[in-house]
């Protein structure tokens, strides 16, 4: 048995999916942080549960061909960043054979062809969105992000994966602060104004919204915020405060009050024009998203007649972007201001042929259903914890002769293509697309196709 505290010598032999390296020291599995596969390390055990235990990197003896060193002063405090300790190419072999994983392993899916993983090249200044959480702790105030499972704020001056304009924007807004005593929330009383500072941006930052969710619905001094940041920011083409008065964790509230331009800005992605409000899904990743619908309209294999259903719509970029390869397309989004961002996109990108519906999934494609529609391609973007059983219903239901599935989690993925594969459809293949550089989370896209067998 493993005694807490004490040093132990271990090689790294593999990584979970959170990251951790995983060693093992008298015949139990020891889970180690910041660690590579084939790093030879001193390890100070830090909790022992019955058959595994946890470790902290304490010295590296003989370090991994994989390792590189990290570029970040707050990695492995901030809980952003997974993989900075690893190269990028390391990075890129491991996201694949975690897709592969889960693909085989949890959905069963030997006959599912595995794509290498793709990839824009470019791990660092990709990210067009940032949230940063405010808080005041023992050294005052803390603009960045949190640390790993905690809401503790990691001030960060600057972060690489942002565009640098983030960093000297989110400056700004620091002194603003200051020089102005605005309050900032503080969680556990519920107390406080500011709670979070969201920038998002237009590809080469040549558009950008600034939002400032707050505990309330007035900003003290908003018009001098205003005038400094457009003063200083000229990008700057959208400023709203967004309410949330509710003791959540979730950050943005129901509610945006456009103080300066539009509600929203403007980006061009697979060369169409998208309007993209705060409230609304936007890929973070821009080159990264071009690759991934790219690979999506591939898979989708469309000649020009085919009616298709776009579930978890956002603000319409798949569907809008497979719509001239199509006869029609339907768009279902849960989010009212992204619906009528996609109106919105249709319209200014002259597509006709597309329709939106404001609806949860689930009862949405009840409704197709009992109207009548019966999409050739169904594409599927759904949020992390993948499709409700009543979704995979009723794609089954719908019976379509396509479905391509896009997936932030491909465990989840392989859970629902299981289920599709269970019930009358085939696996053909799949493609790992890398749209989160440095952290473990990977993006793929699958194809399924009606078994004409079954």
């Amino acid at each position: 048995m493993l005694n807490k505290n004490e040093i132990y010598q271990t090689e790294i032999t593999d990584i979970t999916e959170d990251g951790s390296g995983v060693g093992r020291i008298d015949g139990m599995c020891v889970f180690v942080p910041k660690t590579a596969v084939g790093d030879i390390c001193d390890v100070r055990i830090v909790k022992v549960l019955k058959s595994y235990a946890y470790g902290k990197l304490e010295k590296l003896i003989t370090p991994s061909p994989d390792r590189c060193d990290s570029d970040c002063d707050v990695f492995g405090r901030c809980g952003g960043c997974t993989l900075r300790h690893m190269t990028y190419e390391s990075e890129l072999r491991l996201k694949e054979s975690i897709v592969h994983n889960n693909l085989f392993r949890i959905g069963k899916l030997t006959d599912c062809k595995l794509l290498p993983i793709d990839a824009t090249g470019a791990s660092t200044r990709y990210r067009n969105k940032a949230q940063f959480p405010v808080a005041m702790n023992k050294n005052g105030l803390a603009v960045g992000f949190y640390a790993k499972h905690s809401h503790d704020v990691i001030n960060t001056v600057d972060c690489a994966l942002q565009p640098t304009l983030f960093s000297d924007i989110v400056a700004l807004i620091r002194a603003f602060i200051t020089e102005n005593s605005i309050s900032i929330y503080d969680e556990s009383s519920h107390s406080g104004l500011l709670r979070h500072i969201f920038l998002r941006s237009s590809a080469n930052c040549e558009s950008i919204s600034l939002c400032l969710v707050i505990n309330g619905e007035k900003l003290p001094h908003c018009d001098k915020l205003i005038s400094t940041v457009i003063s200083d920011f000229p990008q700057v083409k959208s400023i709203c405060l967004n309410v949330n008065r509710e003791k959540t964790n979730v950050i943005m509230g129901k509610k945006c009050i456009t103080v300066h331009g539009d509600e929203y800005i403007t980006d061009t992605l697979c060369g169409l024009k998208f309007n993209i409000s705060p409230l609304s899904f936007y890929q973070v990743n821009h080159d990264g998203a071009e690759l991934l619908y790219g690979k999506a309209v591939e898979f989708a294999e469309l000649t020009g007649n085919e009616t298709v259903l776009d579930l978890y719509c956002g603000a319409g970029t798949i569907g809008l972007s497979v719509a001239h390869k199509a006869k029609s397309v339907i768009g279902v989004e849960i989010i009212p201001q992204a619906i009528e961002n996609a109106k919105q996109n249709a319209l200014q990108n002259g597509i006709t042929n597309a329709e939106f519906m404001c609806a949860d999934a689930s009862k949405a494609v009840t409704v197709l259903h009992q109207q009548g529609v019966k999409p050739d391609v169904i594409i599927v973007d759904p949020p992390r914890k993948g499709c409700d059983v009543s979704v995979l219903t009723a794609l089954v239901q719908f019976a379509p002769k396509r479905i391509v599935m896009v997936s932030c989690n491909s465990a989840t993925l392989a859970r629902d293509m299981a289920y599709l594969c269970e019930n009358g459809y085939k696996a053909v293949k799949a493609q790992p697309v890398d749209m989160f550089p440095r952290t473990m989370h990977v993006e793929a896209v699958a194809l399924l196709q009606r078994d004409i067998n079954s």
